[in-house]
C-alpha cells in the first residue's frame, strides 16, 4: 500500500480491506502511516466497511469477518466493493460478445458493471434472473429512446434474494426452455475444491440451469472470490470455458485455475485484450 493523501475515500478503503484479508488484521496507526491520512479519516473509512459487514471493528484496529457458509450480503454491501476490479472486468468481458448475440447474465455487481458495457452493443438478445442488470437494459432504452439494434431483455421471473436475483421453480423452468451463446456469471465463490459456490440453496439451482443452458460459460470474479466457499456448490471449473478476474489474483491461484479452464483472462493485462480477441 503505497502513502497517498490524494486517494479517494473508495480507493482508500478497497486498500484497507485487502490489508485487513491479507494480515488477519490491522491497526489504526498503521493505516495511518500507510495511507498518509489521519487517524479520523481511517476510523471513518472503518466504520464505513464494519457498516458493509465486510470487517470487524476492534480496540486500536479491524479484522476480517469470518462469514458462516450460509452468510449472503446484500446487492448494496457488495456494489461497493472492488469497484476499480469490477469495471476492469466488466471492460474485457465485454469484448467477448459479438453483436447478434444470445447472452446470458446472472445476479450479482459484476454481471452489474458488465451489464453497462453491453447496452451500446447491437441486436443482442439477454437473458437475466438479476433485476438490477435488467433495469439497466431498460432504462438506457428510455433514455436513448426507440433505436434500431436495442437490446432485447427477457427477466426470467422468480423469487428475489438478497443480491436481487430472481430464483426458484419459476426462474428454474424459464431458463430450462433457453438456449443461449455466452452466460456471464457472478460468483460468491471459486476455489479448487468446491469449484463455483454461493450461500443460497435457490440460486445455486438456478444457477446449475443457466450453465446447462450454455453453449459457453464465462465466470466474472474479482480476486477477493478465489478461497471462498458458500453452503451449495452449482458448478466444477471444469464446467468454465473463461474466467475473466482482476491482475491482483495471485500467481499461484492462476496457475491452478489454468488447469481446468480453457481460458484465462486477466483484466487491464496486456495480454487480457489479445486473448479475448482469439475467442
Amino acid at each position: 500500500m503505497s502513502e497517498n493523501q490524494n486517494l479517494l475515500a473508495e480507493q482508500r478503503r478497497t486498500l484497507i480491506l485487502d490489508e485487513v484479508r491479507r494480515r488477519g488484521g490491522v491497526r489504526v496507526n498503521e493505516l495511518t502511516r500507510k495511507l498518509g491520512v489521519s487517524d479520523m479519516t481511517v476510523r471513518r473509512d472503518l466504520d464505513a466497511l464494519a457498516r458493509q459487514g465486510v470487517l470487524e471493528k476492534v480496540h486500536g484496529g479491524a479484522v476480517p469477518v469470518v462469514e458462516a457458509s450460509t452468510h449472503e450480503p446484500g446487492f448494496e454491501a457488495k456494489s461497493g466493493l472492488e469497484l476499480s476490479a469490477k469495471e476492469d472486468i466488466a471492460r474485457a468481458a465485454a469484448e467477448l460478445v459479438p453483436p447478434g448475440a444470445a447472452i446470458a447474465l446472472s445476479g450479482g455487481t459484476t454481471t452489474f458493471a458488465l451489464a453497462h458495457r453491453l447496452v451500446d452493443v447491437s441486436d443482442l438478445t439477454v437473458v437475466t434472473n438479476s433485476v438490477r442488470v435488467a433495469d439497466v437494459f431498460h432504462a438506457a432504452q428510455r433514455t436513448a429512446g426507440p433505436r434500431q439494434g436495442a437490446a432485447t431483455v427477457v427477466l426470467t421471473g422468480g423469487v428475489r434474494t438478497p443480491s436481487d436475483s430472481l430464483v426458484g421453480p419459476v426462474a428454474d423452468q424459464a431458463i430450462a426452455a433457453l438456449h443461449f451463446d455466452l452466460l456471464f456469471l457472478g460468483v460468491h465463490g471459486i476455489s479448487l475444491e468446491a469449484g463455483l459456490s454461493t450461500p443460497n440453496l435457490a440460486e445455486a439451482e438456478t444457477n446449475r440451469r443457466l450453465v446447462q443452458s450454455a453453449r459457453r460459460v464465462v465466470v466474472v470474479a474479482d480476486h477477493t472470490k478465489w478461497g471462498t466457499v458458500g453452503l451449495s456448490s452449482f458448478a466444477s471449473l471444469d464446467q468454465v470455458d473463461t474466467l475473466v478476474t482482476d491482475s491482483e489474483l495471485p500467481a499461484e491461484a492462476r496457475a491452478e485455475v489454468s488447469e481446468h479452464l480453457r481460458h484465462l483472462v486477466v483484466a487491464g493485462e496486456p495480454e487480457a485484450s489479445a486473448e479475448a480477441a482469439e475467442m
